[in-house]
């Protein structure tokens, strides 16, 4: 197995989490959320993290409905996926996202924190990179699965 680090995203047209990880442990870690600017990715603070990770890869999840059908989130995140391979040349991987958010927010809720207090903003501002740490762990689990050997 490789000791390639990666970011992850959880793309939306307001914020994009993102998260931080390695395929040597499999693991991630939040990061941190970057706002859209007129409802386009903030390609400056995006370029900012990634000459500052140096990542060898970037996972963005793709939204799916549970029946496998796209939505309009879906066709949105592809194109962020081909604008990051145009601008930064690094391989972009995209893996399946749904339920993440869910997730998420109950991983939140389970540290002892409210999404019902303070301003919705800022509860999302944690929430979308926790988001983005487990699309990048499920890609990262994908791709360990797919590197075992079978058994005798």
């Amino acid at each position: 197995m490789c000791a390639r680090s990666l970011l992850g995203f959880d793309f939306g047209t307001r914020k994009i989490g993102v998260a931080v990880g390695q395929e040597l442990t499999a693991s991630a870690r939040p990061l941190c959320s970057v706002r859209s600017v007129a409802g386009k990715p903030d390609w400056s603070t995006l370029t900012q993290l990634l000459d500052e990770w140096r990542p060898d890869a970037l996972v963005v999840g793709i939204p799916l409905n549970m029946d496998d059908s796209e939505q309009p989130m879906t066709a949105a995140a592809r194109r962020f996926v081909r604008q990051l391979e145009q601008r930064y040349k690094i391989p972009v991987y995209s893996v399946d996202e749904r339920l993440t958010s869910i997730e998420a927010t109950r991983i939140y809720t389970a540290s002892g924190k409210s999404v019902r207090s303070g301003k919705r903003g800022k509860v999302t501002d944690k929430i979308d990179p926790i988001a983005a740490q487990l699309i990048l762990e499920t890609w990262l689990l994908h791709q360990q699965n797919n590197h075992r050997a079978p058994a005798p």
